[in-house]
């Protein structure tokens, strides 16, 4: 870890003066940093004073900022901190030293208490010691922005159940190089920011921060309790350009707990089946109700495994099935207009049956209300999928134009429409 010193709170907060002194010193005057370096920080503090209209940020300490009065109870230690909100049952924190060589870090190092036994690590009954590794680096949250790191040496515990096993460690987990607190530390901010920008910020590698985040989701799914739930939802996204490019997402959509339950490779019937095996059959018949969309291999797989809970198509889906049939619909009337050599009304009318009425132009609208007036195949269907859209009951028998566009003339005789 380099050359190390002892350091305190207030030498540590002095040092980081002194370091601020060296880059305003040699920036404001060529004499600063050697005296900074000879100890003369008095000097540099009269030298600085002459430059402060140059360098308004010199107010860094003696006559730019009132002195503190340095009393005895003043000075803490920061070993008392980390006694305080990061205390190690069984182990001390021995030395805390400054780290000269290298980035700026502080290199705290622990022992066992006295008279205390390791841990086994397996089932986590004491035992004696059996000797010792060689010492470990661990990763601990940043303090001010300084890099902070625990040493420590491992014990090895003479386990009468499990035999010779390295002991268990409160501050971290098997042979990670990161304390519980520091991965939690990263994983939280990752809520906020992307995996790159956590790792740049605070300095630390990509790998770093994805284990962070898998220790959280490992942790997680081993306390989740899934009791209780009665609607779920499922669907599949798109996650990349090649073979299998497909998963399956199955959420949680009780009222007031929305969550992200599983996730399964690929959109078959399999991977379904998996969900509803790992879900359970006493879970699975609690279901009341499934959202899905109108793929085959779900709602096969939900007639078979949860035939109690009501399925709910997607309105999406839905929608975009009936806007496919309507211009299939429309497709063929315009041939069959075409071949009784009538007057091929459907002719470049696509999107006015298929755009919402208030996305309509001027022309799409006029032309719109002279195919409400016709009795038309494709316009009864157009008029029953816009009263879907706005109430998903079923197609009433009255007022299909005006559900349509308020004020349309109806087509015919209401008993037509059946």
């Amino acid at each position: 870890m380099g050359t190390c010193r002892p350091v305190t709170l207030a030498t540590f907060r002095w040092s980081m003066e002194a370091r601020l002194c060296q880059g305003w010193a040699h920036s404001a005057h060529p004499q600063g940093l050697a005296l900074i370096e000879l100890g003369l920080h008095a000097t540099v503090n009269v030298l600085l004073w002459g430059f402060y209209k140059v360098h308004p940020a010199l107010l860094c300490r003696g006559k730019f900022l009132p002195k503190t009065p340095q009393l005895s109870s003043d000075r803490m230690h920061i070993k008392t901190i980390l006694n305080r909100i990061e205390k190690q049952p069984g182990f001390i924190y021995d030395t805390c030293k400054w780290r000269d060589s290298g980035p700026p870090a502080l290199v705290i190092t622990l022992r066992p208490q006295a008279g205390s036994k390791p841990i086994c690590s397996k089932c986590g009954q004491r035992g004696p010691g059996y000797d010792t590794l060689r010492v470990r680096t661990f990763a601990f949250v940043p303090l001010w922005g300084i890099a902070v790191f625990f040493l420590y040496a491992p014990r090895r515990v003479q386990c009468p159940t499990c035999g010779v096993k390295v002991e268990k460690l409160p501050w971290a987990v098997g042979k990670s190089h990161l304390t519980l607190s520091y991965a939690w530390f990263l994983a939280t901010w990752c809520k906020r920011l992307s995996w790159k920008e956590v790792a740049e910020i605070f300095e630390t590698s990509w790998d770093t921060v994805f284990r962070s985040v898998e220790m959280a989701v490992n942790w997680g799914l081993a306390h989740r309790d899934i009791d209780g739930a009665t609607a779920i939802g499922t669907d599949e996204i798109c996650w990349r350009k090649r073979k299998d490019k497909f998963i399956t997402l199955v959420y949680q959509l009780d009222q007031g707990k929305r969550r992200l339950l599983w996730i399964g490779p690929d959109r078959t019937a399999k991977t379904f089946r998996e969900f509803f095996d790992w879900l359970g059959t006493a879970r699975s018949r609690q279901l009341r109700f499934i959202c899905s969309d109108m793929w085959k291999p779900y709602l096969s797989v939900i007639a078979e495994r949860a035939a109690g809970a009501v399925n709910i198509l997607d309105r999406f889906h839905i929608m975009s099935h009936m806007s496919k049939a309507i211009d299939e619909v429309r497709a063929d009337e315009t041939k069959e207009l075409k071949k009784k050599g009538k007057e091929p009304l459907l002719t470049k009318s696509r999107w006015c049956l298929l755009k919402r009425p208030e996305n309509l132009t001027e022309k799409q609208v006029d032309r719109l209300k002279d195919l409400l007036a016709c009795n038309l195949r494709t316009v009864r269907a157009t008029c029953s999928r816009k009263i879907f859209n706005v109430s998903g009951a079923t197609v009433p028998r009255l007022g299909l134009a005006s559900s349509l566009m308020p004020g349309a003339q109806e087509p015919c005789d209401p008993k037509s429409n059946r």
